[in-house]
């Protein structure tokens, strides 16, 4: 009686590694193809400033010694308004 103890060969390290470059190699055309579009989205989104607020008066508040609560958040807004997401 025979058994067949392998449905397909395996693959050879090389063959791996092909595969593999291969999957990068078209995760990284991926990328490049949609970072512009995912720069635009996440900018655009409402949690993206909510979080870039929080983060600024976090910033301002740890590094920056100003008493007057309005100037520091008014500071805050204004790091927010310096910064661009840009895909790279």
């Amino acid at each position: 009686m025979y058994l067949q103890t392998q449905i397909f060969p395996q693959m050879t390290d090389y063959q791996q590694e092909i595969k593999d470059l291969t999957v990068t190699r078209s995760l990284r055309l991926l990328r490049d193809g949609f970072k512009s579009d995912f720069a635009t989205f996440a900018y655009a989104d409402e949690r993206m400033t909510t979080l870039l607020a929080e983060l600024a008066t976090e910033f301002v508040d740890a590094n920056i010694p100003i008493v007057d609560e309005d100037v520091e958040v008014d500071l805050a807004m204004m790091l927010i308004e310096s910064v661009d997401i840009i895909a790279r």
